[in-house]
Parts: C-alpha cells; structure tokens; sequence
C-alpha cells in the first residue's frame, strides 16, 4: 500500500509517489463523475446533441451568492410544525417555481464559434527587435476609431488587419453589452408610459440587440430570427399591464448601475447612431428612429461637439486649424477650445460697485478698465475672461497647479503683492488689508508646505514670499542704523502685545522656569491657532527651522535664496528670547551657518553676479549672530565658546575691508556686522580677550578716521563702519570701569557673569586722544546742514564714547582726581561751552517739535498692513526726514550729548551750573510746553514704542541735569514749574525697560521741594484766596486749603517715600534696567526689552496708595493697622492736592469721575478712616476742586472709567456703607449726593430711593454747605415716572423729611410738583393716569404743610429754610386745572353713592 505524502516533502517526493502508483496500476480511491441532474437522469432528455461540441455552461447549477471566504458547517434543514414539506413535490422544481433571479431568463450560454475566424501567424523579419512605434508615424490618413482605445491598441489592430487583408471593422466596441442587454429597447422609463407604450403603432421587423455574432455563418441569422420570433409571440400573447409587471419585475432584479448606463445619454446616443447607419442600408427599419427620438432625455436630444455632423448641417468654425499630427485632436472638442476664440470685449464700469481687485505679474494692482494685450499672460483665467490680471483666488489655486512653473510664478506673484501692499503702494484703493486676507485664507501654511516641495524654482519662490511676508527690509535698516544711538542696541521684542496672559512676563523670567511653568495645553496647541494669534510661533510650530536647515546644508540653493533664509532667520531672531533660543539650539544650523557663510578662508570673488554663496563670508550670517546675541547674555556665551566665534571675528577685524577678497561693499558691511558682534559680548562684559589681540588693529582704524570724517564725500557704509567701532570701543570702556557681582547671586545666568573683566583702564586709556579729534572733526561741520545729515550715527558715538571715558575714569579707585577734573575742565573750555553758543545747536533745539512723535503723531503712523499677530516698525519706504529716526532728526546728537553733560556735571559740580545753560534755549522750553498739552497721546504701535523710548531718553536727561542743576543754584520759577510738569507728564508715560528712569523721576524731579517755587512765592495764599473768590465754594467743610498746601510741602520726603513704596516696580525689570543705563555690564541679562503693553505706571498713578488701600481692605475684612492706613492716605491725599492746585495738568489724563471714585476709596478703606481730621479736611478741599464750575461740567458718570468696571456698582457700595457707617457724616453725605444731579442717570438716585431708602434719614447736610448749586438736582423736571413715584412715596410715607434730609426734600418737592401740574399732551396714558392718581392724593393728604409745599412750590431757594419759594396762591391755570379734577372726582364719588 503506498503512502501519504507527509509535511516537508518536496515536489520531487511527489512526482516519485506519482510514478509509483502509475507503475502499480491501481484503482484511484476517487472517480470524476458527471452529473447530469439530481433525478440521475438529463436536464433535458429531448434535447438534440450539439454537433459541433462546444462548450456549455448551464445556469441552474449556479450559486446565486458567492462562496463565503470560511466553510461554515452544513446545516440540515428541519421542517416547520405549521408548514410541513409535501413529501410528492420535488425540492428543485418548487425552487425553480418561486426562483425571481435572472438565471430565470439566461439560462445558456454558449461559447463563441471562432471555426471560421482565420489564425495569423507573425510575420518573419530579419532584425532582431521589432521596430519601436512612435505615436509621430503612421497615423496619417487612417480612419479614426471610436470608442476608448489606446494608441497601441489601435496600431496591433490595424497591423493585424492589414495582415489579414481585412479592413477593420469600426463597429468594434470598447467594452462589450451587459447581461442586461435583454432589456428591449421598446422598455420605457416610468415618466414616459403615459406617452409611449410598447404595443402601439410600432412593428417588430427584426432583431436590434440580438444579432448572433459569433455563431456560424450559416446559423448566425436563423437563430438570431428564431429567437426575435419568440420574443414577439411572446409579447403580444401578453396584455400591457402585465408587460409593465414584467419590465418592472426585470428592472428590480437588474443592478442599478447597470440600468442607469443602459439609460444614459451616451448609450442612447450610440443606439441612434447606430439605427442611422442601418437606414442606410437597404431594408433597414426606420420607424424605430423616431421612437427612439421620442424617449430620449433633453440632455441626450442635444447634439455632442464630438461626434460628426449630419451632411446637411453648417460646419461649425474652430478657433484654430486641425491638424492631423496633433495627439488626441481626432475628436474635437469645441468647448475645451473657447479659450484660443478672441476675448469679448472689456465691459466699461458704470456704477461704483466694487470689483475684484487683479494683479499683474509683477504684483501691481491694475485699474478695472485698463486694457491690455494679451501677450502679456494676463488673461489666462475663467472669470472675467475680459479683464487682465489675476486675482488672489486664483493665484492660491495657481498653487496648487501640477506644472512646477506655475506653482512658482504664482508664489512669485503674491511675494510681489505682500511687498507692495506693505509699502503702501494699494493705499485706499481695497477695501479690508491684503495680509490679513491671505493669513486667513490659509497662506502661511501654503507657504510652509511649498518649501516641502521638490522643485528648487518653487522652493526659492515660497522662501522669497516668506521674507517677504515676515521682513519688512526699512525694519532692518532702521534697527541697524541706530544701532550706534544712546542704548540703541538694545530694542523691544518683535511679538504680539496681545498675548495671553502665561506669556505676559516671559521675557522677565529664565528660560527653564518659563518652560516649566508652560502647561501641557499649550504645547498641544494646533500651528493654526497659534499662527492666529502670533504668526511666528504658528510658523516654528510646523519644524520651519530643520526644514531651512536642510535647504542650507543639503540642497545648497542660490545666492538670492540663502539670503532670503538668512533674513528669515533673523526676523524669528527678533520675535522673542523663546525663539532666538529655538534657533540657536535647532540641530545643526548655526554650525551650518558659520561654516559654510562664515569660512576664514575662501577664494576671491570679484564685482557682479556669484553663483554660489556657500563656503563665502556672507554679512547677513554675520547679522544672525549679532542679533542672536543680543536676545541674553547666555545665548552670547554659548555662541562664543561653541562655534568658534573667536575665530571669525579675528579673521574679518584684523584685515581692512578693501583686503577682503570679497566685492568692496560686501567686505564693508561684513566688517560693520563684525565689530556690532563684538559690541553686543562685550555689553555683556564677553570677549575682552579678543582686545589685547587687536588693539593693534583698532589703533590702527582709529588713527585713519578723522581722515575719513574730513573727506568730502563721506561713504556711508564707512560711516557706519566708523560709528560701529566707536560703539564698540565705549563697551570696552565701560568694561574696565565695571565691577564685578556679588557671588551670592544663584541664577546661572550670575554665575556664568561672575568672572572679572579681562579689560584693566590702563589697555582703554589712550583711547580718549584718539577719540577726541574725532568728535572735533564732526562739530565743524555742524554750521553745515547737509555734511552733518550725512554724518549719520558718528557724532552721537563720539559722545557717547567720551561719556562712557570719563564715567569709568572717575571710578578708578587709585587715580588721582583732579586729573580727571582738570581734564573735564580742558574739554568744557575748548570744545562743550563753544558748542552751546553756536546758532547750530539752536536750530537743532528748534527742529525737535517737527520730529518728535509726541509734538508730531503723524510721524508714526501705523503701516498700512499694520497686523495684531505679525508685528513690524512699519518702515517699509524708509522714515520721513522730519521724523526721529529721519536723516534730519537733532534726537541722536542731542541725547549723547545731554548724556555726556550730564557725566560731567555729576562728577564736576562746578560745571553743572555752566552746561545746565543749555536748557535754557527756546527750543527746549517751547519743546516742553508742547509736550505737557493735554493732546491726545500717539497709540503704542511697535515703531511709536521703539520712537518714544528714544525720546524719553532725550526728556529724561535734559531733566536729570536741571535736576542737579537746582540743587547748586536757584532756578527761575517758569523753569522750575516747566521742568516739574515735564517730570510728572514723563513718569506716567515710561515704557516697560525704563524702570530706571521711573525710579529716578520718584526719587529726584517729581518731589523735590526746588520744582514747587509756589511754596515761597505765595502760592499758598493764592489758593486761599481763589477759594474766597470761588463761586462753588459758599459752603467750605475744612480749614483753608493754603494750610494744607503748606503743611504738604512739609511732609513732601514722607509723600516720597509713600509713593516710593506704592509705586514699586517689578524688582527683577529694575535691576536690569539699572544694569543697562548705569553701564553695569555684568549685571545685564539681555539687549531684548520686555514687551511694550502698556506704561509702567497707569496715567492715574497720583491715586495708587488709594487704590491699593481699598484693594487691601477689600482682601482683608478685618480691618489694617490705623497708622498705616491713615498716614498712606493723608500723604497720597496732600500730594493729590498739590498736582490738583499747582500741577493741574499732571492729572488731565485723569477724568473728574475717576479723581471722585478715587475719593469714594477713601470711606470704602474702613469705617473710622473718614473721621479723621487731616483726611476729613484733605478730602473737602478736593471735593471742593470737583465742585468748580469749570470742573463741574466736564464729571460725566456715565462713560467708561480707568481701573473701574461700572460707577454704578461702586455707588451701590458707596450707600451701602454710608447707610452702616456714616452716621449722619456731613462729607460723607456730600460725596453721596453729588452724583444725585439731575443730569446723571437715574439708575443712581433710584438705588437710593429704591433699595437705600434707610439712608435718607443719615443725610442731613445743610443746604447752605451743598457743594454745587441746588438747580443741579431740580432741573430739568424728572421724566422717569418710576422715580417720581418713589419721591412721592417717601414724601407721603414720612421716609423723606426736611429735618432729615433737606436737600432731597426740596429736590422731591420740586419734582413731584412739576409732574402733577405738568399738561403735555404727548404723554402716554400711563402718565396721564399716574399723574392725575398723584394730584388727586396730593389734595387729599391730611399733612397739610407737605400738602402746601406740594401744592404751593414755585422755585428753588437755598437761602430759604425749605430749600425753595412758595406760591402765596396757585397760578389761575393751575387752580383751574386743580378745580377741574376735583370736580370731577367728586362727581365720580356721588355717581358711587
């Protein structure tokens, strides 16, 4: 017995098994049989055998439902209980009986005859391959077929009938009929059996679908014939109704797919076709064409541009010539070539309806009706075919084009548009801004995923769009220009002032607690909502910076597109310390960077174009680094001990720009961007080492400058050359003067500065004989207008230089100090005091008004595109040249040089009086007048906050040295008074990085006695006296307010001291703001400011130690220590006094409503506070200043206060605690009745005589000590009827009497009395009725006096007891009116009875 196979058997095991069993010759243990039915027998024992023995397939063995992928077990069938099987019927016959499938029609299939079909073998040739065909050859001249038939397809058919001697045949269909095709195509779809049916006028004279193709010749038509027959017996032995049942039947069972393609237009059209071309033949049916016709949808009615016109209709023209070379134009589709007709003709704009704004291709907006040629390319879009130019629209979805040209043209085309729409260049012409029209449209991330293209044309096309959109080129030109001013180095961060508030401080805190105290939330947040808020932190959120790194490492683009990447890089630089951080730690590109655009060795490049910047010294490379460095000190040292720095600078230092190999304006700004390098370590106190190696070098540099400065023709890139070494040379100067920071400091940021300057004063003290021929060079050409313009930033660097020169001499702890003294002495002689009396210096105090963004907003006005979350200067075209950064701006020199006296005149005291002259020019005085208007401050855009700070700089200095200059000697009271007003309108306008200058303003200028000369010069009196002749104050509540202004500048060191501590700074912005402006070069954590919000101090900062008592007493119920609340509000209260009495400008900014909310805070603090006799008397006579009729008029309580969310709700507490603590206080009562006039709304006199009427008892304030004039509260007549019924209800109820409150008696009476006797006839029902309901009761009240005084009031008297006069009798018309009402009622109460 053989075997079973066994697992892991091989092939060759079978095959020897086989030959085996074939050899033994035994039975198989399995025989194929076949089975004709399950009866044993035939399907069909009739049926004749088929002589040609083709293969048949019958349908009834087939299985309706494919097999299912997992042989489920067989199940036997178990007869229901109800419905027992027949055991006499058989199973199949009862199946085919209810089968409803379609094998119920097909249930044959023959196989094709292909007897007759004729074999062609290949033909023989003598090459190796056959020829390779080309679609160019061969198709000249022959028929075209139809259907979807490829080329090659095409050419084997024609090969095989040319082979064969056959023509061929064009009715050869791509895909064959479906099963379905049994459907006749006398069927019609349901909407159309009401108007055609099968069994009408229609004859049946042959088959249509039924043709017996591939039958034998000789029985292709008999049994083609034979079967119509059949079907024709069949339907007509059928009525209609049960035609339709069938056809309904069949169209259920068919796939709908397959139903709808048999319907479809194209099939219906490829049948009529068809039945055309048999009229043609002779005998062909011709009714059917019409039948056809009839039942066609209106869509397939129509005729097809590609298909071939009837002989009789008019040849349609094409747009171009035919020509039979051309692929795929055998069918010709007209509506595909609409686009080559002539454009119709450019419609003329009659109405200002607006339009779609299009774009030439050099981004330039084109006019509606312009006209232009088509061979420009500008007409190449759907919409508006007419027009030229693209819009936006379809520029995006240019973008999206599969051609790489297009992509980039269309990326070209919108960096074009963003340029020109930050220039300005669209100004009003669209509406809305075309920045925040495409960043919502989704372009920074079109942008983002372009730069993932493959394509270098359309990489450098989406890199030069991103510059576009995130540089704005005048940015980096400005910031580099100041570079060299007064603390221009260091600059606000480029980043939203509207952030949240987990980013408010980030620049204030390390870099790991910052990233510590980030929630996970916020990591998680989508690049698109970021971008929505911060477009840059959108863009470092999608890996921008690994992918700019692989361009510049791997793919080495062109010159254009690295500086592109390199501008970039510098504006995310800018952003923020978070991103500046991010790039320098993002993997591998600053070594990128430095290496291959920072080489110290490279071959020499000549003038013009470069092919390749790579492995060549770059000066935007150099930039990056420099602006990186300035983000923090940290970022400084890493870039200098871990990319090798060092090295660069001494390759690009020691060398002159014209001994570079490189183009002579490349070297020079590479030379610049590497001494501005320097300059930033060493404000840090980095890179002094670098000194000792180059002092050679820069003695050298600096030797040849006066002769550069004498030239006549000054280059300014050489000037900016100049001015950055002298930058540089004063932080090294002020390097040998620091000291070093105390060791107990445990921020790694300390540690890592803790070591000592590698500078001593003996390696910068010759510098200053070098320097000073410098600065003398550029004071003679000061008389010279246009030679000092174009000086730039050279002068203001002398100055500075020699400012930082002396600081650090006079600190030098063994020098002798009349060296440095006498040294000063030879300076102000010979060179400062000359200076001042020339007429140049004058005009340069003159032209400050013109250039000053306080004097002069226009100068700052936001950039057209001026967006929330992309922040820029806006200085695309460049400033203005009467601006504070224009060529003509006196800021610079004048700042450096107020700095420089300001040295001198701290370390020599003899000469402060002497450069202290220099304020006394008409320009600074007339400069501050206009500074201290009350005009409308410019709004804190990024560029006015970068503007302003450096004019703060130049107010500051200018003060600080009067400041010092009173301390020496007597000042004129206009000047003291000016520089007074000048120091408190400065301290309220400081920008966040000006901590220092705060400090100093509080400590110095804003309280010292020398700035009040109303003290000495009968001011006090003077406020006396105005008080007398003050008609708002016929009733004073306190002692004089001339005691009080006396006894305030007493107490004026303890009013320092208490705003000293109510007015503190962040400690950490202080420090580091004194660390920049005192030149304490260790101790400065970064040149990157914190971001401007807001001033450091709110305009209302005089009312601080109020608010912060109220805020305390708020969080604490149980009350404060008595000393400490008192003494903080009688000083904040005196010193409030005195800005309301000789200062009253320094509170303009604050409005009459908040300065009385302020003095409500004052009775809110607690409840014995208010009792206290200074605070009583301070709080009177400020009250008395509110109640000046000039003053009065401007207290409106309805707008929106500063610090406080509703008036009203304060009002609410204010009467709650009057009603608890007040105790009948008589100026606690008159602050409670001041909003009460009638001019202010009735929501605050109704929360007192609504929900507060208890405390009308509490208000006895007499008449004759009411604050404002009693008309205030009685005119105009009260029209709010819900108030008029409370007066009238705590009249009648006893609640408001004249004992009580007088004045809200005489108010309530004067109101109620207008309204009872009040005939307008406008007035609604509901008044009319309430107004004769409250005369009726008024006549009828049993307390005669309120009775008389209701009926009797004529006008308000505050000289009279009641608070008004009476009438001796009633008017006629009033007693008539009177008579007719009582009338009247009584005969309504007899028509009762």
């Amino acid at each position: 017995m053989l075997s079973r196979p066994k697992p892991g058997e091989s092939e060759v095991d079978l095959l020897r098994f086989q030959s085996q069993f074939l050899a033994a010759g035994a039975t198989p243990a399995v025989q194929l049989v076949k089975k004709g039915s399950r009866k044993g027998g035939d399907a069909n024992p009739d049926q004749p055998p088929l002589q040609d023995r083709r293969d048949v397939v019958m349908l009834d063995n087939l299985p309706d439902l494919p097999p299912a992928l997992v042989p489920a077990p067989p199940k036997r069938a178990k007869p229901s209980l109800g419905c027992p099987l027949p055991e006499h019927e058989d199973p199949e016959e009862r199946l085919n009986r209810h089968d409803q499938h379609i094998t119920a029609v097909l249930t044959k299939i023959i196989e094709r005859d292909t007897s007759s079909v004729a074999v062609n073998l290949p033909v023989p040739s003598g090459v190796a391959f056959p020829p390779v065909f080309h679609r160019s050859q061969g198709r000249q001249g022959k028929p075209a077929t139809s259907g979807k038939r490829s080329i090659f397809a095409q050419e084997i058919a024609a090969r095989r009938a040319s082979e064969a001697k056959i023509p061929p045949v064009r009715e050869v269909a791509s895909t064959l009929d479906p099963p379905g095709g049994a459907v006749t195509s006398e069927a019609v779809t349901p909407r159309e059996q009401g108007s055609q049916l099968p069994w009408g006028s229609c004859s049946f004279q042959g088959p249509h679908l039924v043709t017996g193709k591939g039958l034998r010749s000789q029985e292709a038509e008999q049994e083609a014939q034979t079967i119509h027959e059949e079907n024709v017996a069949r339907l007509q032995a059928m009525a209609p109704e049960e035609i339709l049942q069938e056809q309904q039947r069949l169209l259920a069972q068919l796939d709908p797919s397959l139903v709808a393609f048999l319907r479809s237009p194209s099939r219906t059209h490829e049948q009529a076709g068809e039945k055309a071309s048999g009229e043609q033949r002779p005998g062909g049916p011709s009714v059917e064409v019409t039948g056809e016709e009839l039942i066609m949808p209106a869509s397939a009615r129509e005729p097809r541009q590609e298909d071939e016109l009837e002989p009789g209709a008019p040849a349609l023209a094409l747009p171009v010539t035919r020509h039979k070379e051309w692929l795929h134009m055998d069918t010709v589709e007209l509506e595909k070539l609409q686009w080559t007709q002539d454009l119709p003709p450019l419609r003329q704009q009659q109405t200002q309806e607006r339009m779609q704004a299009r774009f030439s291709l050099q981004g330039e907006l084109l006019a509606p009706d312009v006209d232009l040629p088509t061979h420009l390319g500008l007409h190449h879009h759907g919409e508006e075919a007419e027009r030229a130019g693209y819009s936006l629209q379809e520029l995006f979805h240019l973008t999206r084009s599969q051609v790489s040209q297009q992509r980039a043209l269309a990326l070209h085309v919108l960096a074009q548009v963003i340029s020109r729409a930050q220039a300005g260049e669209f100004g009003d012409r669209l509406v809305g801004s075309v920045l925040h029209l495409l960043l919502d449209a989704g372009f920074l991330f079109l942008l983002r995923f372009s730069l993932d293209d493959r394509v270098e044309g359309v990489i450098a096309a989406a890199v030069r769009a991103l510059r576009a959109l995130l540089v704005v080129p005048g940015d980096e030109k400005l910031l580099d220009s100041t570079f060299s001013w007064y603390l221009g180095a260091a600059v606000f961060p480029l980043m939203p002032s509207q952030e949240d508030k987990e980013d408010e401080d980030e620049d204030a805190e390390p870099l790991g607690e910052k990233a510590k105290r980030k929630t996970p939330e916020e990591g998680n947040r989508p690049p698109s909502d970021l971008a929505r808020h911060d477009v840059i932190k959108g863009l470092l959120a999608t890996n921008l910076l690994p992918r700019l790194r692989y361009l510049l490492e791997v793919t080495c683009p062109g010159p254009s597109v690295v500086l592109d990447i390199l501008a970039v890089l510098i504006r995310l630089a800018r952003h923020s310390l978070e991103s500046a951080t991010r790039v320098l730690e993002c993997p591998r590109l600053i070594e990128t960077v430095v290496r291959e655009f920072l080489p110290t060795s490279w071959s020499r490049m000549e003038v013009g174009p470069t092919p390749s910047l790579h492995r060549v010294p770059c000066a935007p490379a150099m930039k990056l680094l420099r602006v990186l460095a300035s983000a923090g000190r940290n970022i400084a040292a890493r870039l200098l001990s871990g990319f090798d720095l060092r090295s660069r600078l001494y390759r690009f230092i020691a060398e002159a720009p014209q001994e570079l190999a490189l183009p002579p304006e490349e070297a020079e700004t590479l030379s610049t961007e590497a001494f501005r390098l320097w300059a930033v370590a060493a404000c840090y106190g980095q890179g002094g080492d670098l000194y000792r190696e180059l002092y050679p070098v820069l003695m050298q540099t600096l030797q040849a400058v006066p002769k550069e400065l004498s030239s006549h023709v000054p280059r300014p890139l050489a000037l900016q050359r100049i001015a950055s070494l002298l930058t540089l040379l004063t932080q090294l100067t002020l390097a040998a003067s620091s000291t070093t920071p105390e060791p107990s400091s445990d921020s790694a940021e300390a540690s890592l500065s803790a070591t000592p300057s590698s500078i001593t004063w003996t390696q910068v003290s010759g510098l200053q004989p070098l320097v000073e021929p410098c600065l003398r060079e550029t004071l003679k050409l000061l008389p010279r207008p246009e030679m000092w313009s174009a000086l730039g930033p050279v002068p203001p660097a002398c100055l500075l230089f020699m400012d930082a020169y002396y600081q650090a001499w006079s600190q030098q702890p063994g020098l002798c100090p009349g060296d440095w003294l006498q040294d000063m002495e030879r300076l102000s002689e010979e060179l400062l005091l000359p200076l001042l009396s020339q007429p140049a210096l004058g005009s340069l105090w003159d032209s400050l008004r013109c250039c000053s963004p306080l004097c002069n907003p226009q100068s700052c006005a936001p950039a057209p595109e001026a967006l929330p979350s992309l922040v820029s200067l806006g200085c695309t075209g460049g400033p203005p040249h009467l601006s504070l950064a224009g060529s003509a701006s006196p800021f610079p020199f004048l700042t450096a040089l107020l700095s420089l006296f300001n040295t001198l005149g701290r370390i020599h005291k003899g000469l402060c009086g002497q450069l202290a002259a220099i304020l006394a020019a008409p320009g600074v005085q007339n400069y501050f007048l206009q500074c201290m208007a009350p005009e409308v401050a410019p709004q804190l855009t990024p560029f006015t906050a970068w503007a302003l700070r450096h004019e703060y700089h130049l107010q500051y200095l200018a003060l600080s040295l009067a400041q010092r200059a009173a301390t020496l000697q007597p000042v004129s009271a206009p000047s003291a008074a000016l520089h007074h007003g000048m120091a408190l309108a400065l301290l309220g306008r400081l920008l966040p990085g000006s901590e220092h200058l705060a400090h100093e303003l509080l400590l110095s200028c804003a309280f010292r006695l020398e700035f009040l000369p109303e003290r000495a010069s009968g001011g006090p009196e003077a406020a006396d006296f105005s008080d007398q002749l003050s008609l708002g104050s016929s009733g004073d509540l306190g002692c004089g307010r001339g005691a009080l202004l006396a006894q305030a500048c007493r107490d004026l060191p303890s009013i320092r001291s208490c705003y000293l501590t109510h007015c503190s700074l962040a400690r950490a912005g202080l420090l580091a703001s004194q660390a920049l402006y005192r030149g304490e070069l260790h101790r400065i954590p970064a040149l990157l400011l914190p971001v401007p919000r807001e001033p450091l101090l709110p305009t209302d900062w005089p009312f601080l130690p109020l608010i912060h008592l109220y805020h305390r007493a708020t969080d604490t119920p149980s009350g404060l220590p008595p000393a400490d609340t008192v003494g903080t509000a009688m000083r904040a209260l005196q010193w409030v006094l005195i800005l309301e009495s000789w200062r009253p400008q320094a509170l303009w900014a604050v409005p009459p409503a908040a300065c009385l909310a302020r003095l409500m805070c004052v009775f809110l603090v607690d409840s014995e506070l208010f009792r206290e006799t200074p605070v009583q008397r301070l709080v009177a006579a400020l009250l008395a200043r509110l109640c000046q009729p000039d003053v009065l008029p401007k207290l409106n309580l309805d707008c929106p206060l500063p610090g406080l969310a509703s008036f009203q709700d304060l009002y609410a507490n204010f009467l709650e605690h009057f009603e608890a603590v007040s105790f009948g206080d008589h100026l606690f009562g008159a602050l409670v009745l001041l909003p009460l006039q009638r001019r202010f709304s009735a929501t605050l006199r109704l929360a007192l005589f609504g929900e507060h009427v208890g405390a009308l008892r509490a208000l006895g304030l007499p008449l004759t000590q009411l604050p404002v004039s009693l008309e205030c509260y009685t005119g105009p007549p009260e029209d709010n009827l819900a108030l008029l019924q409370l007066y009238f209800r705590a009249l009648v109820t006893g609640a408001l009497r004249p004992c009580w409150c007088p004045v809200l008696y005489a108010v309530a009476v004067a109101h109620v009395n207008s309204f009872i006797f009040s005939q307008d006839p406008k007035s609604s029902d509901e008044v009319k009725a309430a107004r004769r309901s409250m005369l009726q009761k008024t006549w009828l009240l049993t307390d005669e006096g309120l009775r008389q005084h209701l009926l009797h009031y004529k006008l308000p008297n505050s000289a009279l007891p009641e608070g008004f006069e009476l009438y001796p009798q009633l008017p006629p018309l009033r007693q008539q009116y009177l008579q007719k009402l009582i009338s009247g009622m009584l005969q309504n109460g007899v028509s009762e009875t």
